[in-house]
């Protein structure tokens, strides 16, 4: 198949993903014809008469369709964040949840939660940038930066946030701290509109940006030397592109809880499908990774009459892979 092909492909995936996920649910209280029947007979928004079809309007419109759009949006937001900070550090092993990202942002956000502050996504991005920084600086030794020494960082420093987001449900009261247990578990049981609201811009933001800068990652991902001799400062195209990817991950981690392993699953599938030129695996593991957290959460909410929180299933897909990666004769960078 051509490659432009599969690029169509992974474009167009999510349309029929998208609409046939607002039939997956774990409600038997109507079925597949009452759905049909609601989307064809009646418009998003009109007024309902009947109990049963204001019901289903309801659980489509209210309940569904945010937490799929959110869902999206955040498995687009953290697969196009592993994507450029893989092509950054030059390190086909790079995620946020690696780098510390996801346990720095996790950890703001517990302390928001802790003391009642209505920062949160603010509390998170600060603490998320503080993480992948912290991590680079601990790596880079005599103006480079080692694969192993910024993995070994990033191990370090995500304990480190571990230990601390260990202190805050420590210290925190009953009430809050069950919020905090619970979220850190990765979910979407409580997307809505509102939280869509809130995480949306900063996460198309980010995404964006980096949207838009993609091209400058493939001379990123060459090295410091070929980057200098197209006229372009490493340090600073590094810090461009790092304080997006970090602000689209840490208000994803902000709604949804930590969700591992989707920020080095997708963008390594996607570049096995379509190659390593940044210019289309950027906006192909945008479309690739939202289609595959919806699925994943169509499974987590379908599949047992009690939700599983998604983290789950996704730390017990990517873990697998990770391990596969890990043990192959030949893990390079190749752009």
């Amino acid at each position: 198949m051509k490659p432009s092909v599969k690029r169509l492909l992974l474009y167009l995936l999510p349309i029929p993903v998208l609409f046939l996920s607002l039939w997956v649910g774990p409600s038997r209280m109507f079925g597949w014809e009452d759905v049909i029947s609601h989307l064809w007979k009646v418009p998003p928004g009109a007024e309902q008469g009947d109990a049963g079809q204001q019901m289903v309007h309801t659980i489509l419109w209210d309940i569904r369709l945010p937490r799929i759009l959110l869902g999206f949006l955040i498995g687009g937001a953290l697969s196009v964040s592993g994507c450029a900070l893989q092509a950054m550090f030059r390190n086909p092993l790079v995620c946020p949840y690696i780098l510390g990202l996801s346990s720095g942002a996790a950890f703001g956000a517990a302390v928001s939660i802790a003391v009642g502050s209505s920062f949160l996504q603010l509390f998170s991005f600060g603490f998320g940038i503080l993480a992948v920084g912290t991590s680079y600086i601990l790596a880079r030794s005599r103006k480079t930066v080692s694969i192993v020494s910024l993995i070994l960082s990033g191990v370090v420093v995500s304990g480190l946030f571990t230990a601390l987001l260990t202190i805050v449900q420590y210290w925190v009261d009953p009430f809050k701290l069950q919020t905090i247990v619970h979220w850190t578990m990765g979910n979407l049981h409580t997307a809505g509109w509102g939280k869509l609201r809130s995480a949306g811009p900063p996460i198309l933001a980010g995404t964006g940006i980096l949207l838009l800068y993609r091209f400058r990652l493939n001379v990123i991902a060459l090295g410091d030397d070929h980057c200098r001799s197209v006229g372009l400062h490493p340090e600073v195209e590094k810090f461009r592109l790092l304080v997006p990817a970090t602000l689209a991950a840490s208000a994803s981690v902000a709604v949804a809880g930590v969700i591992g392993l989707v920020g080095l699953l997708v963008p390594h599938l996607v570049r096995m499908m379509i190659g390593p030129d940044n210019r289309s695996l950027v906006p192909a593991s945008f479309c690739f990774g939202g289609t595959y957290l919806v699925l994943v959460d169509d499974l987590a909410r379908s599949l047992a009459s009690v939700e599983i929180p998604i983290g789950v299933f996704t730390n017990l897909i990517g873990g697998p892979f990770l391990i596969y990666l890990l043990r192959k004769e030949r893990v390079g960078w190749q752009i």
